[in-house]
C-alpha cells in the first residue's frame, strides 16, 4: 500500500486548507487512515483518522471542531479540512493507513503500518 500526501502550502492565520491522502495499492475501505503532524523541533502527533468499514472518526484535542476528517472510498482518497487555522498547526503533515485496527489504537503511531511523505503546512500570523 502506498500514501501520497499533497494539499500543503501558505495560509493566513484564520484560513482554510484541505489536504488529500491518496491509497494505492489497497482498497480504502479496507483501511484506518490517520493524519499526523510534527511541527518544528516537536515530536509527531495525532490529528484525525477514519476508521476502516465502519468509518468512525477520531480526532486530537488541539484540532477538534476545527479540522474534519472524511474518506471517498471511490476515489480512494481521505482528506483533512482544516479552518480557523493558527500559526501553531504549522507542521509537516503525515497520513497512515493500516488494515488492523481497533478503535482504541487510531491516535497510536505504532498501530499504522503504511505512511505517507508528509506535504508541508505552513500558517502565518
Amino acid at each position: 500500500v502506498q500514501l501520497q500526501a499533497s494539499g500543503g502550502g501558505l495560509v493566513q492565520a484564520g484560513g482554510s486548507l484541505r489536504l488529500s491522502c491518496e491509497v494505492s495499492g489497497g482498497t480504502l475501505r479496507r483501511y484506518t487512515v490517520g493524519w499526523f503532524r510534527q511541527g518544528p523541533g516537536m515530536d509527531r502527533n495525532f490529528v484525525a483518522a477514519t476508521k476502516q468499514f465502519g468509518g468512525e472518526r477520531s480526532y486530537g484535542d488541539s484540532v477538534k471542531g476545527r479540522f474534519t476528517i472524511s474518506r471517498d472510498n471511490a476515489r480512494n482518497t481521505v482528506y483533512l479540512e482544516m479552518s480557523s487555522l493558527r500559526p501553531e498547526d504549522t507542521a509537516v503533515y503525515y497520513c497512515a493507513a493500516s488494515s488492523t485496527m481497533i478503535s482504541s489504537d487510531m491516535a497510536s503511531e505504532a498501530a499504522y503500518a503504511y505512511w505517507g511523505q508528509g506535504t508541508l503546512v505552513t500558517v502565518s500570523s
